[in-house]
């Protein structure tokens, strides 16, 4: 009998390197936890429809934070599952599941990313989904649950610790060589926020200001897009309590306390 899951079918679009921005973050940001962790293991939620993302994590990790980490995809499709247990390998494997996070053994995960998954459900469910997926995490880990455009150039996210149901920080991550404005994230907002960007709401008013530092940055130029952006988020941080600091900003991210743009 096949097991019950959590969640819906989703259309499970993917591509390699698409979720190379959040890794990155991810490394930066989960690092430390992940390496004093007893139980080193990280689920990649809905990985779609190949096991592309999962995999290029799986390698990301064991390079960069250590080498016994293991990384388990999980999906609600149990076809993509069959499929993707052809590149399975010590330390990589792939279950069939959902927002329950079935782990062998009552495991608890000490990362949790899910990305683009919520985007394909209705915003009233995004809370419990939250609920359902950080109730499984180790007591030090968390969440990470947002969305991206096709190939990775614009993405954003939010992150949640264990037992959480509201977010702790809201990140937005661009390529700034091919950025006309900062609001170009809109459409590739989380679920939580991607219908809140009307007058009214903080995200709404966060990227309005985010644009006009943008624009007024633009004597920057010839100095090129990532000067620019460096320039822009100083500017911003006389308005809000910007997060991390220039090592992070150069690579087209801000990170910003939830409340920032919480929906009223």
């Amino acid at each position: 009998m096949t097991p019950s899951v959590l969640g819906d079918i989703t259309r499970g679009t993917t591509n390699p390197n698409r979720l190379r921005r959040i890794d990155r973050w991810m490394l930066h940001a989960v690092c430390p936890i992940i390496r004093n962790s007893q139980d080193p293991v990280v689920v990649d939620l809905g990985y779609g429809a190949t096991p592309i993302t999962t995999q290029e994590m799986f390698y990301r990790f064991r390079k960069h934070v250590r080498p016994d980490v293991e990384v388990v995809g999980i999906e609600i499709d149990p076809i993509r599952v069959k499929q993707a247990a052809e590149i399975t390998e010590p330390g990589l494997d792939f279950a069939y599941g959902g927002f329950e996070v079935p782990l062998p053994s009552s495991r608890k995960p000490i990362a949790i990313r899910a990305f683009n998954v919520l985007r394909q459900y209705d915003e009233s469910e995004v809370t419990k989904s939250w609920q359902l997926m950080t109730s499984r995490l180790a007591p030090e880990g968390f969440l990470v649950e947002g969305t991206c455009d096709e190939i990775g150039r614009r993405s954003s996210w939010v992150s949640l610790r264990s037992q959480e149901s509201v977010p702790e920080t809201f990140t937005i991550s661009l390529h700034v060589g091919s950025l006309e404005l900062p609001s170009e994230i809109a459409p590739r907002l989380p679920k939580a926020l991607i219908h809140r960007n009307v007058p009214g709401e903080k995200i709404y008013d966060f990227l309005q200001e985010f644009d006009r530092a943008w624009l007024s940055n633009s004597a920057i130029i010839p100095f090129g897009a990532r000067q620019r952006w460096v320039a822009t988020v100083e500017a911003l941080q006389s308005s809000y309590p910007i997060l991390d600091n220039k090592v992070r900003w150069r690579l087209g991210e801000v990170t910003v306390p939830w409340e920032v743009v919480a929906p009223k």
